[in-house]
């Protein structure tokens, strides 16, 4: 059974990666809702880098029908995937 996690925590976990990762994200303030690579916090590639880290971290796979932008735009909506895929 997968361990249970709160959203807020999973969250947490995403915004440290991207701090930590993508340097253009230091340099500016955002919120969980803002779009990652609308407001140029992160490019395509790092989507990808973003995906590797919630597959390892959270122990789920990401399917090929499920790459699609309103997945990862933000760290809210990457989180709600995250928390979606952990539950099935």
């Amino acid at each position: 059974m997968t361990q249970t996690i709160n959203i807020q925590d999973i969250k947490a976990k995403i915004r440290t990666f991207i701090l930590n990762n993508f340097p253009r994200a230091r340099q500016k303030s955002f919120s969980d809702e803002d779009l990652l690579l609308g407001n140029n916090i992160i490019d395509s590639m790092g989507i990808l880098e973003i995906v590797t880290f919630i597959e390892s971290e959270f122990v789920i796979t990401v399917d090929d029908e499920e790459f699609m932008p309103e997945n990862f735009q933000s760290i809210a909506h990457i989180a709600n995937f995250v928390q979606s895929k952990r539950s099935n």
